[in-house]
């Protein structure tokens, strides 16, 4: 594939991000990569239960993980060595022709579960590549003003794709199978690529300087070294960590749990699901909209301690109803603060740094905050939903702390 180089000017004069046909590009690009992705995991859980046991379809989907969290922090330094839009081009591509290859495969044979989990295995590796590629393109897309609105766009881009991409995944195994869901998420991805590669893409400071850095190792070792001393960076990546490590349990396995305690059934866990949705996505629509806020460090760590109170509240409300209005809090709360998050690592980082920086988020996100969800089951085992909603609410809660007590972060403001 040939990639059309970057223009090594700045971008022409700033102008709004939703009505800048460049940015309109990527979101178009990056709505179908994750319409293909939720997709494409339907597709691979329901694959392989078909193939084989419960236990062995839980292996296939968790195979994923392993590099992903192990290789993210390579990924950044590919990133900011190569260039975030050829690495996300080079991953989009890899991830279609594998998803592709197995849809293929599945139409001809019945090839078992080793496929599948080869499958995850390359996705979960590409993954490790493209999401800190995904993280540090927005800002050589559009102006660092643009950049809180890019994100709110994204967030409304990942609802969109969350709403519609699980119906369409249904939609393509009834018609024709897994092998048909396969083949309609890796045609989605690969709608992606021309669309990345028509993308403008200004050259930052920074940027062309990998062959004056000796080896990928120390690029590492001085993006670490990079975000240990910043006086933003660093606390708003400890906001980050906690407020995930406290989140991710309760709204994910916990809910199951308490809705299963509750009597609430299935039909009431998608219902508050479906109310977190509402509320994120209200917070999405705002930032796409306003294109920033005021006091942006002090308006995070309000809304990332008023949503560790909501979390804890969802396991003492009465009835469904109730937990689906506390549940459209918690997305509204949850998701502005995960937006202004994203938007201070953007405009807070030098732009040579952004891939190392968007690893080490995703880490800590994607890496340690599901490691609360095993222990979140089991301690509700022990202890019940009550206590155990009250600890997450108290760890979520924590990120808030840096927030308010670091200086640098609780003054950080948002390019006007």
């Amino acid at each position: 594939m040939t990639v059309t180089p970057a223009i090594s000017e700045p971008l022409a004069a700033e102008r709004a991000a939703h009505r800048d046909p460049n940015v309109l590009r990527w979101l178009g690009a990056y709505a179908a990569s994750m319409v293909g992705d939720n997709v494409y995991y339907l597709a691979l859980t329901w694959a392989a239960v078909q193939a084989g046991t419960p236990a062995q379809a839980g292996f296939v989907a968790a195979v994923s993980a392993v590099p992903r969290a192990l290789l993210m922090l390579g990924g950044g330094v590919l990133a900011d060595r190569f260039g975030p839009r050829k690495v996300v081009i080079g991953s989009d591509a890899v991830r279609c022709a594998a998803v592709l290859a197995v849809a293929a495969l599945l139409f001809t044979t019945t090839p078992g579960l080793w496929p599948l989990a080869l499958l995850a295995l390359v996705f979960g590796t590409v993954d490790a590549v493209f999401m800190p590629a995904v993280g540090a393109l927005p800002a050589r897309i559009t102006g660092r003003g643009q950049l809180t609105r890019v994100q709110g766009m994204r967030g409304l881009a990942i609802r969109f794709a969350n709403v519609v991409g699980a119906p369409l995944g249904g939609l393509g195994i009834a018609l024709g199978g897994p092998a048909a869901a396969f083949g309609l998420a890796g045609l989605l991805i690969a709608v992606s690529v021309p669309l990345l590669v028509s993308l403008r893409v200004a050259d930052l400071p920074g940027d062309g300087r990998a062959a004056e850095r000796p080896t990928a190792w120390s690029d590492l070792r001085d993006g670490l070294r990079y975000i240990r001393g910043h006086r933003v960076l660093a606390p708003l990546i400890v906001a980050i960590a906690l407020g995930d490590l406290g989140f991710v349990g309760p709204l994910n396995v916990g809910l199951t749990l308490l809705a299963d305690e509750r009597g609430w059934g299935a039909s009431g866990v998608g219902w508050v699901l479906a109310g977190f949705g509402v509320g994120a996505g209200a917070a999405a629509l705002l930032l796409a909209v306003r294109g920033g806020l005021p006091h942006a460090g002090r308006v995070m760590a309000v809304t990332i301690l008023a949503g560790s109170v909501a979390v804890g509240a969802l396991a003492y409300v009465p009835n469904v109803v109730a937990a689906v209005g506390v549940a459209v809090l918690i997305g509204l709360l949850t998701g502005l603060s995960g937006a202004l998050c994203g938007a201070l690592l953007q405009t807070r980082s030098d732009p040579a740094y952004l891939g190392r920086v968007s690893s080490v988020a995703g880490i800590v996100s994607l890496g340690l905050a599901p490691l609360s969800m095993p222990l979140s089951a089991a301690a509700i085992g022990v202890w019940g939903t009550g206590p155990v909603f009250l600890v997450s609410a108290a760890v979520c809660g924590l990120g808030g702390v840096p927030a308010l007590c670091v200086r640098d972060l609780r003054r950080a403001e948002l390019p006007k």
